[in-house]
């Protein structure tokens, strides 16, 4: 896996812009040595929820921050931006104890990871991501461009896994999903892959056709007995609070296992991580930070607060 200090490198970078809009303002409004008062407990909570943060969690962050105060463990403005850091930092470690109990892949067994999202979230880029990310970690991998609706989506996949070095199995545009999947499984087992990662179409929740495709996909992967298969959602952040009704319909049809987080790096406020993890419960595995190869980071609560927020320097 990436070392930490290179991934917190990439997160630097990654979510530059959502670190100068509504968390800078967080930041410089905590960081002024104001006294704590109304006006001040006002202005941080309209800034949480601009940031795209969520009514619900912002109320339950403002609650604990005030509980804090009151107790007498936050005195300074200051001490509240280190408590928002806690707080927001705790809200993501409490989903991640929900990480999957196995690793996504081990060597010597297969799994399979089926990536699902609606379109233009970067799912297939960030499949192409993934596969290059198992790779030069070590692992055998092949990608099955299962999202069949589109002949695009086939076309990006084959170019991606070029690029990636990772061999991509596909059938012509508007053939069965189920095929393309199975023809994957059985290719992999007889290159002794240990991991297979699955595109599928681009699916819109109100969907409900598509969505049952999706379900079959799922069929045909437990008929072949994958030992190990692992359900991630695409979710891009530039959407805001569109994010959380997609992930939820997902996670209700679906069943997900994690999140993985696209294009941070193009949005200004970047609180919808906090928000769509906490109404899904599903912890973030992975964040996307740029186009490139090497542009995505495997997930650490404390490393992406760190980031996001800033250090409180002025």
């Amino acid at each position: 896996m990436l070392s930490r200090l290179f991934r917190r490198e990439k997160l630097d970078q990654g979510v530059e812009k959502s670190r100068a809009g509504f968390f800078g303002k967080i930041r410089t409004l905590l960081t002024a040595e104001r006294p704590i008062d109304d006006d001040l407990w006002d202005e941080l909570e309209e800034l949480l929820i601009q940031a795209d943060v969520g009514v619900q969690l912002t109320d339950d962050l403002m609650e604990r921050l005030r509980s804090e105060h009151q107790a007498g463990e936050i005195q300074h403005s200051r001490d509240l931006f280190e408590a928002l850091k806690d707080a927001l930092a705790t809200s993501l470690e409490d989903t991640a104890e929900k990480k999957p109990t196995k690793p996504l892949a081990e060597r010597g067994t297969l799994s399979c990871i089926l990536v699902v999202g609606v379109n233009g979230v970067g799912k297939t880029t960030t499949i192409a991501k993934l596969g290059n990310f198992y790779r030069q970690n070590g692992y055998n991998v092949v990608l099955a461009a299962a999202d069949t609706f589109r002949a695009a989506a086939i076309d990006q996949l084959k170019i991606w896994g070029e690029r990636a070095k990772v061999p991509v199995i596909a059938h012509q545009p508007g053939a069965d999903p189920g095929s393309v999947v199975f023809d994957a499984l059985s290719a992999a087992r007889a290159r002794n892959a240990d991991l297979v990662i699955i595109d599928t179409a681009g699916r819109l929740h109100t969907k409900f056709n598509l969505m049952e495709e999706l379900k079959k996909i799922r069929r045909i992967i437990d008929k072949q007995n994958v030992p190990n298969v692992t359900t991630l959602l695409v979710v891009d952040a530039t959407t805001g609070q569109n994010a959380i009704v997609q992930a939820q319909q997902f996670a209700k049809t679906a069943g997900l296992d994690g999140l993985v987080i696209t294009k941070l790096d193009g949005t200004a406020k970047g609180g919808v991580v906090f928000a769509v993890t906490r109404e899904v419960g599903v912890p973030i595995l992975f964040v996307g930070t740029g186009e490139k190869l090497d542009d995505l980071s495997d997930f650490d609560a404390d490393d992406f607060v760190d980031a996001l927020v800033g250090d409180g320097r002025v």
